[in-house]
């Protein structure tokens, strides 16, 4: 029974992506929004099951269950379910609305979970194909638009590689270590009285390929073009959902089977963070699409979060998850404002087309104003405190010189998100925006809400996070 409320989760998504898959292609009418309702509705009920699955390891610990793996997994699922949300209104007015989209999406759900709760690098590499398999379809979901179709084929191909360099590093480990479950590695690991040359370098081709995934610098050069070319919806989905559950495995990668080697790739987590930051903070400068622009700052975003993983403690993994849960609510806020912008059925991108909001609008211009303030760390909004963590998390590890950077970054990065905020406030411009959905209304005000309110009751998030942190360290140890 254990086995059974372990797997339930997964099964229970996979069987009903494949009854909605059935009656999409049977369905003699468009049934879209009844099949996208009906995928919400279903990520509600993986979360109820996700709560109820008891702790422990299943198929000989090819996948693990804990506190971890639930805080990391309803994170996934609220960012799914907050994308499917965003789409409805959205894939209608841009000819994009086919039953496939929340289909794709409930797949590439399947493929996060099983990532999130891999104990065994095998899992590992299953789960990643899967969620990867998914999103390349929808990278390219207007299939009649070239930019679209431009998108996935770069995101496929870099992809490839990625995955590419992930098996070999996995196979690498496989070698020095002779094991590929979590645990045992951790042993091996340990159990060497010199490092062997063959597992470093296995690890870090292993950190690569998942930074890859978080578009984590130097190996984000996808984001732009991807966020950029991929349908408004398609992007709220990859810049949530698969990031949280790539960063979280790589948290249980490092942190546990990895975690004896901890003196060798913690150098190396910190220059990544560092050029993420780096890299996302001036290269949104220059931007005038928003979903440009968005992308450096995920790229900034995952740099602080990546200062929690270089911290190597239960503080700093406290630190990141909050981090994420903080970043997933803006993101999601954020997407839906973008994909708002549009006027006669028609997305419109360019930051300058904001001009005069404010007048037109003015409970949406604070609704975004809000949450660029937040993304910046301005407090006493939500993403100030997320930083905060990270920050304490790097300083009480001795990361003095990476703490710097992140409030050098921040500070220049406040530039282009106050800069957004100007244009919606002080720009003159042309009105007429099309009327909001009902979903994206929502989306939009309980992030707003969230982020605004954030710093009167945080206990709840600091708490649930803490005992996750504690969990990942419990089971990493060997």
């Amino acid at each position: 029974m254990a086995m059974l409320y372990t797997t339930l989760p997964v099964l229970f998504l996979a069987i009903a992506g494949m009854v909605m898959l059935m009656f999409g292609v049977f369905a003699r009418r468009d049934h879209t929004f009844a099949i996208t309702a009906a995928s919400i509705v279903a990520l509600a009920i993986t979360a109820r099951l996700i709560f109820a699955a008891p702790d422990g390891q299943v198929f000989h610990a090819m996948l693990v269950t804990n506190d971890f793996t639930r805080f990391a997994d309803i994170l996934v699922l609220v960012g799914a379910a907050g994308a499917l949300s965003l789409s409805v209104g959205f894939n209608e007015r841009t000819g994009i609305t086919r039953f496939e989209y929340p289909v794709l999406i409930l797949f590439s759900v399947i493929g996060m979970v099983v990532l999130v709760s891999a104990g065994d690098l095998l899992t590992l590499y299953i789960g990643f194909e899967i969620q990867s398999l998914a999103l390349y379809v929808l990278a390219t979901f207007a299939r009649n638009n070239v930019r679209s179709s431009e998108a996935g084929l770069k995101y496929f191909v870099l992809g490839a590689l990625s995955s590419g360099v992930l098996l070999y590093g996995i196979s690498l480990v496989y070698g020095f270590a002779g094991t590929t479950s979590f645990v045992d590695i951790a042993h091996a690991l340990a159990r060497h009285s010199m490092v062997s040359i063959g597992s470093t370098i296995g690890i870090v081709f292993v950190m690569v390929g998942l930074a890859f995934k978080i578009s984590a610098a130097p190996f984000h050069m996808w984001t732009p073009d991807v966020y950029e070319g991929s349908p408004s919806s398609v992007t709220a989905f990859f810049a949530t959902a698969p990031k949280v559950a790539t960063f979280a495995l790589l948290l249980r990668v490092m942190l546990g089977p990895f975690a004896p080697m901890l003196a060798q790739w913690q150098d190396l987590v910190q220059i990544v963070a560092a050029a993420s930051m780096v890299i996302g903070a001036l290269g949104a400068i220059g931007q005038s699409n928003i979903k440009r622009l968005m992308a450096y700052s995920s790229i900034g975003h995952m740099g602080y979060a990546l200062m929690g993983l270089a911290a190597g403690t239960v503080t700093g993994v406290r630190g990141a998850l909050i981090y994420l849960a903080i970043y997933l609510v803006m993101s999601l806020g954020t997407f839906g404002c973008i994909i708002a912008m549009s006027r006669k059925g028609k997305p419109v991108e360019r930051i300058d087309d904001l001009a005069g909001m404010a007048s037109e609008d003015g409970r949406y211009a604070l609704a975004l104003a809000v949450l660029m303030l937040a993304m910046a760390g301005i407090p006493p909004l939500s993403g100030f405190f997320g930083k905060l963590y990270v920050f304490l998390a790097a300083i009480r590890s001795g990361l003095d010189v990476l703490a710097v950077i992140g409030v050098a970054t921040s500070a220049i990065a406040a530039f282009y998100y106050l800069r957004v905020i100007k244009v919606m406030y002080f720009d003159t411009g042309t009105p007429g925006f099309d009327r909001r959905t009902a979903g994206i209304n929502l989306v939009i005000g309980v992030s707003a809400a969230v982020t605004v309110l954030f710093v009167f009751y945080p206990s709840p998030l600091s708490t649930v996070s803490s005992y996750a942190a504690h969990a990942l360290f419990q089971s990493a140890k060997f």
